[in-house]
């Protein structure tokens, strides 16, 4: 480009003014970009003169070559104020209300503030006056070269200007599932919001923002309507608005638009389908959700009855009492005196039951993951869906890539094996024969994308910065060790002489790039995965340069002495060859008549240093009963030394290290399906897999996610970086994509962005979920403690005394204001080591443990008590006037401030209390770290001081002595000095207490609601009890059939063995009730292949004992037996009946 960047911000608006300055019009290229394939081509020949002389005339150059990249009284007085109480309700709830609303605010503003900053991170590569630049999408204009490459977004429409092997993804506006070829002769169009899945290339941008194809389609589908229009449109039917909004495109353009995909017979079914989906209640997102979800339906339940039960007593008191007891008669005159008893009543029934609904709970799930959001930012943890960051607390597995997660992606090459000599360093080029040295420089500076460099360090005294592909980036580093520039080989075969470029991808393992060579005919450089490159190289470069045979023994000897020492010691190994061809016309496109016949230079060993702090967080995660599985492409000798090197396998661990075919001949049947129960057998164990494709990650994924080995379903969190992982991190239940090196794709499907590409966030990740369900669990302790003494004081109260202690405003005060602080205080405690030395709740563990219960009964038996005695005894205690069974109107009195003043204060300091849920005795351990939650306590003591003195008649308070505070403050303290004897008593020895907010049961929800939007959770419980009634006819069943086999036995069978009994052989410790039995014979107890008692053996259907495979070390190969059973056999029928 010729233009400076600065002027670039004239280029957005290529209008009808400035037709003259630039040869075309927006018109012109908005109709161009709704062209496809022949008939693009054709209108860009003839009407431009070819993609040449469009770029000349947006004054842009195709060809730049790049630089460096940038980086109440009597009636009288209740008439005069009778208002004050409803004002001062009205007036806490409008501070309830100002609260939730000013926190809800907050969150979207953060939300905002997150998604402003995934859409300022994304940023594209540029080419500006000949300077590759990382450019944020939105400072794109048209005119701009553009550098697009695999996993890309394309955030604009464009034209292909040269590209190499280029296949894009236009599902997401076609809806055809295909990838689609692109190239300069056949079809050079590129939509923006369509995804790059294979190849490379540059593009010069022709229509960017809403006059893009995608654009456009929002426009039509009104997005950028004002409120006014979207409110006609639903006034006036949607085919109204939707011809509306065209008719607004159109205005807009100036274009017609020849797009209508709207009134098609696809797009009605579309839209009834959003219907029905949009009618269904939407499934419960996260395991917390679903627990707090039937807590809250079992305490309104609870509340209800209580409420109802407090007002059917009152009533039947007061009217047993008045007309039964006392006999009057009911008189006209009295009626509005009666009904005002019986609105009081009515009252005194609904304060129980606000004060029964916890209404601060969701307040506290909402501060608390918006809080260890805000926070986990500064972790590296960028959270794109909020329910991720409590779900990762649950996390019992996590499948981890290996470069750059586990290690630093620092890729160097270390050792060589060049001309039949193994170098342990890196050779000096004066031992190199010269050919050789010349093929090798350039088999690695062209056969790499032209974006991977090598570039001075930003420091001095730095590491060069690697750009671009880090293993190509590794081996450019080795050129430059060499005394070699791959610049200069760049410069004499720019990108655009490319003759063709067949790139990497996971299915090719390889990448290779054809060039002319000067003399006439072709060579392709070729570099990819050791193993794989060798089986496809028949010949060999020698010491002196020339090539020689290179047969299978060879191709074995050195797989044996160079590539597996070499991947023992952690490195990846790339095999670097090359063919060249004649003349003649050769199937480009035919691979595998391509990438065959190579001539290998060398195989280079690349370390990639393992990150060191990776291997105690890995640590960490063991303690943290979390399974970290590696998930790799690399062979599995560097996996398996990579994982050593991490701690994920140590010495002498039984665990598996598979490759990626023998994971899939061992999991699938005969038709190539994946069978759960195979699968089962083999996930337990493996701890690393190694030469893996995607798919192989995902099935993987999928069958832990779906398995029903174990008491709980596993919770699974996936990392990775590129395209393919998309459907694998969609299926975890928590996705992690890279932030410096995933792709946009993959960035798209995860919950969860690592901003640093490091493990050790992860598990910051994990310990911050923790930290969520913990805080939450803290504050239905305290809230659940002071909704039980609440309830039981109003309703004990109330009917004992005909009026409750706690006055209606006092209990909005005690339930909403105070809820809402304790809320903010107990949901931001930080999280602390001491969270990873535990293992996962899991889904079926309840919110409130047995520990839990015994701390809110325990603590509500002191409050009653202290609360009874003052109500009851308190006016002697203190020789002041009763408040028991004042008129209807009467001024607060002391004693009954007394009551609600040590009430509050019992609550203050059970929030302390309630800081540690585990029965731990230091309920101040960290207090000083959390300010919030010292602000919180000072300040509602703070308010409580003022409502108790100033308060008045709309708190019913009156002023008390110092001498009453201090005895208030003292039962307070009491709080603290009761919550040190709760806690000496052993939670086991209480077996009478029960556990509170399940989960749904972990079978339930993988196969009765797989595929539901909606549980239900009382058609849950009918099905558990159907599935409880069919599964003990089965069992009956079973033993029948077992009892009958052991009959139908024709050999006598000796009384000293183990089989001999049907209950001594149950009860052997391999037997397990749920499982068909398996029978062996006697021959097969004579071959060896019965273990003994108590052994664990894994039992591979159909799958023949494996033989000792030196590439697995991790496994030895008796450990794995099979026993078939025939088609006819008792076992077989035994199975199928099961």
């Amino acid at each position: 480009m010729t233009n400076p960047s600065g002027q670039s911000l004239a280029r957005n608006s290529v209008g009808e003014n400035y037709e003259g300055e630039f040869g075309c019009t927006l018109m012109d290229l908005r109709k161009l970009m709704e062209l496809r394939s022949t008939d693009a081509i054709t209108q860009i020949n003839t009407h431009y003169g070819g993609v040449q002389d469009i770029c000349a005339r947006l004054k842009t150059s195709p060809v730049e070559v790049c630089g460096q990249a940038s980086g109440a009284p009597d009636d009288e007085e209740e008439a005069e104020t009778g208002w004050i109480e409803g004002a001062a309700i009205l007036t806490s709830v409008i501070i309830v209300v100002l609260v939730t609303a000013f926190n809800d605010w907050s969150k979207e503003k953060q939300f905002r503030g997150l998604q402003s900053r995934i859409e300022l991170e994304q940023k594209f590569c540029i080419i500006r006056n000949g300077q590759l630049i990382q450019l944020p999408v939105a400072e794109i204009v048209v005119g701009d070269i553009a550098q697009i490459k695999y996993g890309d977004l394309l955030p604009a429409d464009g034209i292909l200007i040269q590209g190499n092997d280029l296949k894009i993804d236009e599902s997401s506006l076609t809806g055809e599932s295909d990838h689609v070829k692109k190239s300069l002769d056949k079809d050079p169009m590129l939509l923006s919001g369509t995804h790059v899945m294979e190849g490379s290339g540059r593009m010069v941008v022709t229509a960017v923002g809403v006059n893009s194809q995608t654009g456009i389609i929002f426009t039509l589908l009104g997005v950028s309507d004002d409120d006014e229009e979207e409110e006609d449109k639903k006034k006036k039917g949607k085919k109204q608005g939707v011809s509306e909004n065209r008719n607004k495109a159109k205005t807009q353009d100036g274009v017609a638009l020849e797009i209508q995909p709207l009134n098609s017979q696809e797009g009605v079914d579309g839209e009834e389908k959003e219907k029905k989906i949009s009618k269904m209640p939407k499934k419960e997102k996260s395991v917390l959700q679903g627990k707090l979800t039937r807590l809250a339906v079992q305490i309104g339940k609870a509340g209800l009855i209580m409420s109802a039960l407090t007002v059917i007593i009152l009533i039947l008191y007061f009217v047993v009492d008045n007309f039964v007891v006392q006999r009057r008669a009911w008189l006209p005159e009295c009626t509005p005196v009666y009904v005002q008893y019986f609105v009081k009543f009515f009252i005194i029934g609904v304060t129980v039951l606000v004060v029964a609904v916890p209404e601060g709970l969701p307040l506290a799930v909402t501060i608390s993951l918006a809080y260890s959001v805000k926070k986990m930012m500064k972790d590296n943890n960028l959270v794109r869906h909020l329910d991720a960051c409590e779900t990762m607390g649950n996390a019992t597995a996590i499948c981890s890539d290996k470069t750059g997660t586990l290690t630093m992606n620092r890729m160097t090459v270390v050792q060589a094996y060049i001309g039949n000599t193994h170098y342990r360093q890196i050779p000096s080029p004066d031992v190199l024969p010269p050919k050789v040295l010349d093929l090798l420089v350039n088999g690695i500076s062209i056969n790499s994308a032209y974006t991977s460099k090598i570039l001075p360090p930003e420091k001095e005294g730095g590491l060069p910065r690697q750009v671009g592909n880090k293993t190509e980036c590794a081996l450019l580093g080795f050129v430059t060790d060499l005394k070699q520039d791959y610049q200069a080989v760049r410069n004499e075969v720019p990108e655009e002489k490319l003759f063709k470029v067949y790139t990497f991808n996971s299915v090719r393992k390889s990448m290779s790039t054809v060039i002319r060579k000067p003399e006439g005919g072709f060579r392709m450089y070729s570099k990819g995965a050791s193993e794989i490159m060798l089986r496809k190289c028949n010949r060999i470069l020698d010491k002196g340069g020339e090539t020689i045979p290179f047969r299978s023994k060879d191709r074995d000897d050195m797989v044996n002495n160079v590539i597996e020492p070499m991947a023992s010691e952690g490195l990846r190994t790339i095999c670097i060859a090359y063919r060249d061809f004649d003349d003649t016309e050769s199937s480009w496109d035919n691979e595998n008549e391509i990438l065959i016949e190579l001539t290998c230079i060398a195989v280079v060993g690349i370390e990639d240093p393992v990150r060191p702090e990776v291997p105690d967080a890995i640590s960490k995660c063991r303690r943290a009963g979390i399974t970290v599985r590696m998930v790799t492409g690399d062979n599995v000798n560097t996996a398996r030394a990579i994982a050593t090197k991490c701690g994920i396998l140590t010495p002498g661990d039984d665990f598996l290290c598979l490759e990626g075919k023998e994971f899939n001949r061992l999991i699938r049947n005969e038709k190539g399906e994946v069978e759960q129960e195979k699968l089962d057998k083999i996930w337990p164990k493996l701890r690393v897999l190694a030469r893996s494709s995607p798919t192989d990650k995902h099935t993987l994924v999928k069958g832990i996610i779906d398995s029903t080995v174990g008491e709980q379903r596993q919770v699974v969190a996936v990392t990775g970086d590129g395209t393919n992982d998309g459907p694998a991190l969609k299926k975890a239940d928590v996705g992690f994509a890279m932030g410096i090196a995933g792709t946009d794709v993959a960035k798209e499907a995860s919950d969860i962005i690592l901003t640093d590409d490091n493990f050790t966030s992860i598990v910051k990740a994990v310990m911050w979920g923790r930290n969520v369900y913990d805080s939450i669990s803290k504050f239905l302790q305290f809230q659940l403690t002071v909704n039980v003494v609440a309830v039981i004081v109003a309703f004990t109260g109330a009917c004992i005394t005909q009026d409750s202690p706690l006055k209606a405003v006092q209990m909005l005060w005690v339930n909403l204001i105070m809820d809402t602080f304790a809320s903010l205080a107990l949901a931001t405690e930080p999280p602390t080591e001491s969270l990873l030395r535990r293992r996962p709740y899991g889904r079926n563990k309840p919110l409130i443990s047995r520990t839990m219960m015994k701390n809110i009964l325990g603590h509500a038996v002191y409050q009653l008590t202290v609360v009874f005695v003052l109500v009851f005894a308190g006016d002697k205690l203190f020789d002041i006037d009763s408040g028991r069974k004042a008129p209807l109107h009467s001024p607060p009195s002391q004693h009954y401030t007394i009551v609600f003043n040590t009430f509050v204060l019992m609550q203050l300091f059970n929030e302390i209390n309630s800081r540690k849920i585990h029965g731990e005795k230091n309920v101040f351990a960290g207090i000083y770290r959390n300010i919030i939650f010292c602000s919180v306590v000072l300040g509602t003591f703070f308010c409580q001081i003022l409502i108790v003195e100033f308060g008045g008649k709309p708190f019913s308070c009156t002023s008390l002595s110092l001498e009453q505070w201090m005895w208030c403050l003292f039962i307070g303290i009491g709080e603290l000095l009761w919550g040190q004897v709760i806690s000496a008593i052993p939670t086991q020895s209480l077996k009478f207490l029960k556990e509170a907010g399940h989960g749904t049961a972990k079978e339930y929800i993988t196969k009765d609601a797989e595929g539901l939007e909606e549980i239900d959770l009382a058609e849950m419980e009918l099905r558990r009890g159907q599935v409880l009634w069919f599964r003990g006819l089965n069992r009956i069943q079973t033993q029948i059939q077992v009892v009958k086999m052991f009959h139908s036995f024709q050999v006598p069978i000796q009384k000293s063995r183990n089989e001999s009994s049907i209950h001594r052989f149950m009860t052997q410790p391999g037997y397990n009730a749920d499982d068909p039995p398996s029978f062996i014979d006697d021959r097969e107890e004579d071959s060896g292949l019965v273990p003994k008692s108590g052994t664990k053996v894994l039992l591979l259907d159909g799958e023949a004992t494996p033989h000792d495979n030196r590439n697995n070390n991790a496994v030895d190969g008796n450990q794995v037996q099979t026993i078939t059973s025939h088609a006819d056999s008792p076992l077989q029928s035994l199975e199928t009946s099961v």
